[in-house]
């Protein structure tokens, strides 16, 4: 029998893989992985600056002073996203892309799981969730 690996290594490994082949993928389609969470944030609903930095927090935390602007301004040179009156919302560009993208992103969750029932899928993210909370998280 192989070696039981802990809890720890198996999230770090899935997680490593994962952000790799996301990353990888919205690349091959022009956008960073930080440019698809604004696209998405700003599909809900115009936002300032700071409302994307604030909603965007947690992905940027792990990388010191990152913020939207660098971000933005590409999506703005790309006709995907216009600002008025310092509200950015996405274009008729920026949907289609999106939508374009969100096919794409949807096929690769699909291949993630394959082998993965839909019960077992829905187990792992009650465990998770519940190891989050028991470590103090109360998102």
């Amino acid at each position: 029998m192989a070696e039981q690996r802990p809890l720890g290594f198996w999230l770090r490994l899935v997680d490593g893989l994962i952000n790799e082949q996301f990353d990888t993928m919205v690349e091959e389609h022009g956008v960073t992985r930080r440019q698809w969470q604004i696209l998405n944030v700003l599909a809900e609903q115009p936002s300032t600056a700071a409302e994307l930095n604030d909603a965007l927090k947690p992905f940027f935390s792990q990388t010191a002073d990152e913020s939207s602007a660098e971000h933005l301004d590409e999506l703005l040179e790309s006709g995907w996203v216009s600002n008025a009156d310092d509200r950015f919302s996405l274009t008729d560009l920026g949907r289609s892309s999106l939508a374009s993208l969100g096919e794409v992103v949807d096929r690769n969750r699909q291949r993630i799981t394959e082998g993965v029932s839909a019960d077992e899928y829905d187990a792992a993210l009650d465990v998770l969730q519940r190891m989050a909370r028991n470590l103090g998280w109360d998102g």
